[in-house]
């Protein structure tokens, strides 16, 4: 049920508002469709810009990758396009769906069960989509 009177949905509608007078395209922006503009990165572009670059030594981008998909799952829902989005490099770069889930089960013990089941989802759906594009 809406209520009119509710002091968040007043904000949100002013929110909305003002995106829409700011950008008209916003109205029906989609965070999906934001996701097809963004292509996964060849593994070697993700090492040059977020691994190797500055340290040899340093962590390469699986590695990275996973870690922060073990940030972005803590977060909860509040960024689903970045977990979406970080699973898929993380695959590009070599994680296997194994590592992904284990990641993402991990932080049950420090997010919660809501969190981790949350990122659970997000992380399937796109491993399932991927598995579909390859069949």
């Amino acid at each position: 049920m809406s209520d009119p009177t509710n002091p968040f949905e007043l904000m949100m509608k002013q929110a909305q508002a003002m995106a829409k007078a700011m950008n008209p395209a916003l109205e029906s922006f989609s965070p999906k469709g934001f996701e097809t503009l963004w292509p996964t990165m060849p593994k070697d572009m993700m090492e040059m810009a977020f691994g190797k670059g500055i340290s040899k030594d340093g962590l390469d981008a699986k590695t990275r990758l996973l870690l922060t998909l073990a940030g972005l799952v803590m977060q909860g829902a509040q960024n689903e396009t970045g977990i979406r989005m970080t699973v898929r490099h993380a695959l590009e770069s070599g994680a296997t769906k194994d590592e992904i889930a284990e990641t993402i089960a991990q932080m049950s013990m420090f997010a919660g069960i809501p969190a981790m089941t949350k990122g659970m989802e997000l992380a399937r759906e796109i491993m399932d989509d991927k598995e579909d594009k390859e069949t």
